[in-house]
């Protein structure tokens, strides 16, 4: 049976940097990290990782909190999590939430029940609020859907910037009925999308109509529902905004259902920029965010917590872009 000697004579580097990079990776350099880590499974060695466990004081596990894995979107996000935190030495434990509370709560106790070091959340939600006054927060970072007020890290959006810059995008083709289709009800990012919308059309100097705002979920099945309700008024929209893609996706299906043209007929975009969006007949036009940076960005930070050592910054805004594609066209030539 192999040892933690025998690793160290393959490595070419002493018992103590094996011992170190097995129980603190992060204080290793790359290279010998990797020289170690080839040694361990040339040796077949197997720590004992209660062993481990008890020196470091560390699990090596971080836990993420997913309100949904079957959205798109988050799937993305852990992708890159998952990256940055293999990349690190540690293991990322998926926890998929359905944003329930109680389920959030649970699974974030598996740091006090010292089973995991940190935890990711991707809703805006503090899965310790109930701690006892003046307890200790553990190690905590909140991205995607933030609370701006929450006490801890934050890695996020301008939601507000990006879907002012898609309505401008809707304006500046010649709309001016634009439909808007949106997230979850309490959600900060329908809220804060919302507001870009009402912004864009103010400065435009066209009235908010209540009539052409739609609630949802960010769901396939609320976009064809949105979009139903958008034809049924009186006077239909030229253009519909989804605040996400799938909502996007789901409109356009309700919408060739009736047999309307996209963009001729009725424009619509969305936002996220999922790798579906490229491909819907016609591409979707869509606000593109870095949904692996997320994840990426959010490991870095927990970790930088977990290890204490300092953060570049406490609040981290992403960037975005507007991506054009052809579900959207100008108005003045919709039917010619």
């Amino acid at each position: 049976m192999s040892n933690i000697r025998e690793v160290a004579r393959l490595a070419g580097v002493s018992v103590a940097t094996v011992s170190r990079t097995l129980t603190s990776p992060e204080r290793v350099l790359p290279q010998t990290r990797d020289r170690v880590n080839a040694a361990v499974e040339q040796a077949g060695y197997r720590p004992n990782l209660m062993a481990v466990q008890f020196r470091s004081r560390r699990t090596g596990n971080l836990v993420i909190l997913v309100p949904t894995i079957t959205n798109t979107f988050f799937a993305r996000v852990i992708s890159g999590a998952q990256k940055a935190a293999q990349a690190a030495g540690y293991r990322l434990l998926l926890c998929d939430t359905q944003g329930r509370e109680e389920l959030e709560r649970q699974f974030a106790d598996l740091v006090h029940a010292h089973q995991a070091d940190g935890v990711i959340q991707l809703r805006a939600y503090d899965p310790f609020e109930h701690s006892s006054p003046g307890a200790d927060l553990p190690p905590i970072v909140n991205a995607c859907e933030v609370n701006r007020e929450g006490r801890f890290p934050t890695i996020s959006l301008d939601n507000f910037a990006a879907a002012k810059a898609m309505t401008q995008h809707l304006l500046a083709l010649g709309h001016r009925r634009i439909g808007l289709i949106k997230g979850s009800k309490g959600s900060p990012l329908t809220r804060e999308r919302l507001a870009g919308y009402e912004a864009a059309l103010h400065e435009a100097g066209v009235p908010f109509d209540e009539a052409l705002v739609c609630h949802g979920n960010f769901s396939l099945d609320a976009g064809f529902a949105g979009a139903a309700t958008m034809l049924a008024l009186a006077q239909r929209p030229s253009a519909l905004f989804c605040e996400n893609d799938e909502m996007a996706i789901g409109a356009l299906k309700r919408l060739k259902q009736e047999g309307l043209r996209v963009p001729q007929d009725i424009s619509v975009v969305g936002f996220d920029d999922i790798p579906m969006a490229a491909y819907c007949d016609p591409p979707l036009t869509t606000i593109a965010q870095p949904a692996e940076t997320f994840g990426e960005k959010a490991v870095e930070m927990l970790i930088a917590l977990i290890e204490k050592q300092p953060l570049p910054a406490r609040h981290i805004v992403l960037p975005f872009e507007l991506t054009p594609r052809s579900s959207a066209a100008r108005w003045s030539e919709a039917g010619d």
